[in-house]
């Protein structure tokens, strides 16, 4: 019994995987790993090509969803040979893969880099604003005021206080490059039109609502008086 016991203490030490070879591509599993590694041992490249395919069909079936992709099968031999450490010698279908191939960096993406004197505004605001400097103020007044009032919310998350008038008309002012001079008072009449329509907007749904629960009460007490009757 001690022996048996000893035999299989030993057997869970040694099969511990990282007391085994480190995978090069773990998603097919260790199973797949020692298929490809037994390739390396046929002497006949017939044969090795002819179990390379096998094993390459096996590796297909674990993932079926992509059979339809174009590039599968080349995907598939190009692992066959990450495996193998490129040690495998068969004939493949496609070009063979090297180490210099899986080596190469990819080109460095280059972002886009601009100053923003004002950047709690975003760009959208800027580049509404340099649009807006170039047309009749008239007929921009209302996309003007919405510029307004977008810039006085973000200006409050942003600092945390309610901007003035004056701080709002400069801000504009500076990122339309002077193209843009407001009147302080238009921009107090553009900011009590926005009160008073959120203000009747909530009144219309507030009168909605009690006009649901006056209808909603009387269908009630219309129930109530015919039960009574009954």
């Amino acid at each position: 019994m001690g022996q048996f016991v000893d035999r299989l203490f030993a057997n869970m030490y040694k099969n511990y995987n990282y007391l085994r070879r480190r995978l090069l591509i773990p998603e097919y599993g260790r199973h797949i790993q020692e298929m490809i590694d037994s390739l390396l041992e046929i002497e006949d490249r017939d044969e090795r090509t002819r179990q390379a395919k096998a094993v390459i069909a096996v590796m297909g079936n674990l993932n079926p969803l992509l059979r339809d992709t174009a590039d599968f099968t080349h995907k598939l031999w190009d692992h066959l040979f990450i495996m193998s450490d490129f040690r495998l010698d068969v004939d493949s279908p496609y070009p063979l893969p090297t180490r210099e191939d899986l080596a190469v960096k990819p080109e460095r993406l280059e972002y886009p880099q601009s100053d923003i004197s004002h950047k709690h505004y975003g760009k959208n605001i800027v580049r509404v604003i340099n649009r807006l400097k170039y047309e009749d103020p008239s007929a921009v007044e209302v996309e003007l005021g919405d510029v307004v009032r977008y810039m006085h919310g973000k200006s409050m998350e942003y600092n945390q206080e309610h901007p003035t008038h004056e701080m709002i008309v400069n801000d504009i002012r500076n990122l339309s490059d002077g193209g843009i001079n407001l009147d302080e008072e238009w921009l107090k009449n553009v900011e009590m039109g926005h009160k008073s329509a959120s203000s009747h907007q909530k009144g219309g749904k507030h009168q909605q609502r009690t006009t649901r629960q006056t209808q909603k009460s009387s269908r009630k007490n219309g129930q109530q008086r015919h039960n009574t009757q009954k």
